[in-house]
Parts: structure tokens; sequence; C-alpha cells
């Protein structure tokens, strides 16, 4: 599992706009990228990584101990769907799996890790109202597309948005991701945009300051 730009601008994005968190749940952790990135920003916060995969969060644990924060990380390999966890989370962080209806690769795990074969919106909204503090919020990264179909199951929920990303791989390019941080109470729903690349193929000065605390040559 490649470290993903749109990722990192999940977790860059995300630690910009939490001002404070204590009790930090990562849902499907891969390889531990998000939870690192928070860990970076929250030195108080105690982190919790749930990864399906046992080869990915084998990995994931390797890349927490080699981390400056490895005191603040744990990983757990299991399904979120049936977690036992005593904490409420102050921030949960999940990049779900993506394309619900698209056409599947030969590839059993990159199935796993980029359709919803194992965790479906519906699924992965009830593990975040089992373990999200009531004042909580929720981070997503979803594509732009079925964003919209999530946000109407989010708000059947209980769930609203109030920070929207759309994300653009460049200024030529349409939206292709979308990043929303949602809580459980409505507020004046703040929607932005960000392209990664200008029209010459470089960053664009909104990504490198949004990211320049995480890449070390920016």
């Amino acid at each position: 599992m490649k470290v993903c730009t749109d990722a990192c601008l999940q977790g860059a994005y995300t630690a910009s706009y939490v001002t404070a968190a204590t009790h930090i749940l990562d849902i499907g952790a891969g390889t531990g990228l998000l939870s690192l990135m928070l860990a970076q920003r929250f030195h108080d916060a105690t982190i919790t990584a749930v990864e399906l995969d046992a080869v990915a969060a084998r990995q994931a644990s390797r890349n927490f101990a080699a981390a400056p924060w490895a005191a603040q990380l744990h990983i757990i390999n299991g399904d979120a769907r049936t977690l036992a966890l005593a904490s409420k989370y102050d921030l949960i962080i999940t990049n779900p799996p993506f394309y619900e209806t698209d056409l599947k690769s030969p590839d059993k795990l990159r199935n796993q890790a980029m359709h919803a074969t194992t965790l479906s919106y519906e699924e992965l909204l009830d593990v975040i109202d089992q373990h999200l503090a009531t004042d909580g919020v929720f981070s997503i990264l979803l594509p732009y597309k079925p964003f919209a179909t999530f946000e109407v199951l989010a708000t059947q929920k209980g769930f609203f948005p109030r920070k929207v990303l759309h994300v653009k791989q460049s200024v030529n390019h349409d939206k292709f991701r979308t990043i929303a941080v949602f809580g459980r109470s409505g507020t004046i729903r703040d929607e932005e945009m960000i392209a990664i690349k200008d029209a010459v193929n470089e960053y664009t000065p909104e990504f490198k300051a949004l990211l320049q605390p995480y890449y070390l040559y920016l």
C-alpha cells in the first residue's frame, strides 16, 4: 500500500482544522500514514489504529515502532465492526474502501483496500457512531462523486459536515476526491477547493502550505 498524496492531504487538512484531540481512532489504517501524521500534530494524544489486513497491520506496527511518537501509537489487527473498545474518541479518521460499484481488480487484497467489500458506508457509520464521543468529530476521504451518497447516509445517522475540501489533481482537472470533517451537530458548512498541481505541474502554493509540516522537500 503506497503512500497516496490524497491521503496525505486528508491528514494535513484534518490536523489543520481540529484544534485538540486526546483520543484518536484510525479506522482502516493501512500502513499507518494517517496515525503518524496525527501523532506528529497531537503530541498528547493516544492513537489507536485498526487494520483488517494482517500484512498491512504488521507494516504499520514497524512504522509506529520506528517513529518518534511510538509511545502514542497502537495497532490492532482486526475488523472494526467487532471492536470492543473502552474509550470514546474525540477524533476518528478513516480513509475507507473506494469505488463501491466500479469494476474490481483480480487482486483480492487490492479489492479489499480499494472497494467497499469488507465495510459498507452504512457499517462504517455504525462503527463511527459507536466509538465517537458526543462532541467528537470524524474525518473521511472519499472519491468526489460517491461523497454525495455518503453525506446523505451520514446526515440520516445524525452527522453533519462542518468542513469539506474538494481536491483536484491539477488546476486543469476536475474534482476527484473529497475530504470532509463531520460532527453530530449541524453548523455552517465550510466548503473549499484545492488543486495539488498548477498548470506547469508544480505543487500549488495552497498544497505546499498545507503539507509543508509533513513533507521533507517542500
